[in-house]
């Protein structure tokens, strides 16, 4: 081995790691708008390697930084079936193989292979390249260590991850006595890391109740027990969705606004939309596409952030209509372009992108806003502060925050977000069968709800009571409904047996007009269980509810039937399961469960 260690360390180039101009051009043509103005000099360089500076090492790591997180942070933990270039390798001859620091840098494309580190292991990754949510994306870390970006993007910290990347793993990194390259990978390691760090040191301070699903960027959600708390949640409780670090905006921002038949692109201030529009305010729900995901995964692995049933939250937010700050700002739409518009564009400052379709934008009953207040106060940072754009009755990733530019456009948004994410695919599809482009945008969301009260594994009071005559037992149940495109709740039915026999459960609706029901449905019931589900006073009880939405529109009953690889539009029943402890007989009474 040792003699194996020495011939490839002859054979190894024994100068410093080295990138291609060709590689940074990638890196900026990719940057988010926030970078793009430190890539200029880099464009302009000639394509002679070069040896890379503490400086083109900061922006190399912020560039790859906002690449790595515009892939949607977890790119590894999938059930990908991507051919790993190892497959034919057994452990034992993996353990031969050695390279140095300077071979791993050589390979930074798909011609040459695509090689990154992580420890000692050196991983070719190119076959996952095609099937990488984010595309060539993920070649901004070619040639490098992924240690630093996993020490900030902790969501890859996971037995399934180290577990999937050890499939494309080829070998390892020579010992450092061996390799004259170690320094320098040393040095350059440390300058990745400083330039991550520095990325997220002015991100909010965060209510410690969230329940975080990963730190940087910060994902986390509202404690399940805190959705019932109040029909409005509190600001600090909303739930946190960032897909890059949160930008720091100066108060007296401007949006810029643009359409085809503009010459230029107008530039209004949100002081001046403040005080030129009526200010209205829509109280409005917001859910993550992911929402439940963890569910979905349980029953078969999924991509993405582990949430369960808390990326949702219901706030009062005040701001100006969209339709009426594009018509003057934009102008009547030209006849020509009647038919042929079809989008508005929200670009968020920190590089986020998203776009809704413009019949929903224009709609006088759609209540899109430009908002700046959040249950009556200034705008959080966290949640798109000092102005973000307000989608109601779609999903919330088309609510962008921090916006800072509004197009008129004939095709979607380009961003990332709104081609390569937040698409939902067939059961039986694998993440290299699903095609994105033929895949529609999420916009409407279906009917959802869930119990947040109890939560699985609580050990819940059975109340036994005398109604209508028999003895019944029964445990106190509460949760939320929701449905997407303005569709009200008109029942939620609720079970304690698994869905053999079901009750309604007391509403409390939102009160808003029908077709403009953007907020959710607030519900209770007092559910009966079986008889022989205690045994001795006690027994093992599964809670179930489902909704139906003023299309009648249903949860579907099974996880297998609404399953797919990204783990989106999680809609199927709502199962919990708890130990039930018999409580005291209680007055003769009879069961309330009726709507109001």
């Amino acid at each position: 081995m040792r003699r194996a260690q020495q011939q490839l360390a002859a054979t190894a180039t024994a100068t410093r790691p080295r990138f291609t101009a060709s590689l940074l051009t990638h890196a900026a043509a990719t940057a988010t708008p926030l970078l793009r103005p430190f890539t200029t000099t880099t464009q302009a360089r000639s394509s002679t390697p070069f040896q890379p500076t503490r400086r083109s090492l900061s922006l190399m790591a912020a560039l790859a930084a906002a690449s790595l997180l515009a892939a949607g942070t977890s790119y590894f933990a999938q059930e990908s079936k991507a051919q790993p270039a190892t497959t034919s390798e057994t452990d034992s001859a993996l353990a031969a193989k050695f390279f140095s620091r300077d071979e791993v840098r050589k390979h930074t494309s798909k011609e040459k292979r695509v090689w990154v580190t992580k420890g000692d292991g050196v991983y070719d990754i190119t076959e996952f390249v095609d099937v990488h949510p984010g595309g060539e994306r993920i070649l901004l870390a070619a040639g490098y260590s992924i240690d630093p970006f996993w020490a900030i993007f902790s969501v890859h910290n996971s037995a399934e991850t180290l577990e999937l990347l050890e499939e494309y793993r080829i070998g390892n990194l020579l010992p450092k006595d061996d390799d004259p390259s170690y320094n320098a990978l040393k040095d350059d390691t440390k300058a990745i890391t400083q330039a991550l760090e520095r990325l997220f040191k002015n991100d909010p301070v965060r209510d410690p109740q969230l329940m975080t699903r990963s730190e940087r960027p910060c994902n986390a959600e509202t404690p399940p027990e805190k959705l019932t708390d109040d029909f409005v949640t509190p600001n600090n409780l909303f739930f946190v969705r960032n897909h890059l670090p949160v930008p720091e905006m100066d108060a007296h921002v401007e949006i810029e606004f643009d359409a085809p038949w503009m010459p230029d692109t107008v530039k209004v201030s949100l002081e001046d939309l403040k005080r030129k529009y009526e200010h209205l305010d829509v109280m409005t729900t917001l859910q993550c596409a992911g929402n439940r995901r963890k569910e979905m995964h349980d029953a078969k692995p999924v991509k993405g952030l582990q949430w369960t049933q808390g990326a949702i939250s219901n706030a009062v937010w005040t701001g100006v209509p969209l339709k009426k700050v594009i018509e003057d700002v934009c102008g009547p739409i030209p006849k020509e372009y009647e038919d042929k518009l079809q989008h508005v564009h929200f670009h968020g400052a920190e590089g986020y992108g998203a776009s809704i379709p413009i019949a929903k934008a224009l709609d006088p009953r759609g209540d899109v806003l430009i908002t700046f207040k959040m249950n009556g106060t200034e705008l959080p940072r966290d949640h798109g502060g000092p102005v973000r754009a307000l989608v109601p009755g779609h999903v919330a990733a088309r609510s962008v925050k921090w916006v800072s530019k509004i197009t008129l456009a004939e095709d979607e948004s380009e961003s990332h977000w709104q081609r390569r994410d937040y698409k939902g695919f067939g059961p039986s599809k694998t993440l290299e069968e699903s095609k994105y482009e033929d895949s529609l945008s999420i916009q409407e969301m279906p009917v959802q709800s869930c119990i947040t009260v109890p939560q699985p594994g609580q050990v819940v009071d059975v109340n036994q009571r005398a109604v209508d005559s028999r003895d019944e037992k029964s445990v106190a149940v509460k949760g939320y409904a929701w449905s997407g495109g303005g569709r009200g709740i008109v029942r939620v039915d609720v079970s304690g047996d698994g869905g053999k026999t079901w009750i309604d459960a007391k509403l409390r609706r939102p009160g808003q007009q029908q077709g403009r029901e953007w907020a959710w449905t607030h519900w209770e019931a007092n559910v009966p269980i079986p008889e022989n589900s205690l045994n001795g006073g006690k027994g093992s009880v599964e809670i179930v509810c489902k909704a139906v939405d003023t299309s009648y529109n249903e949860q579907p009953e099974k996880m297998e039937s609404v399953y797919n690889v990204r783990g989106v539009l999680v809609s199927a029943w709502h199962r919990v399961k708890v130990e039930g402890i018999l409580k005291a007989m209680t007055d003769r009474t009879s069961n309330g469960n009726t709507n109001q």
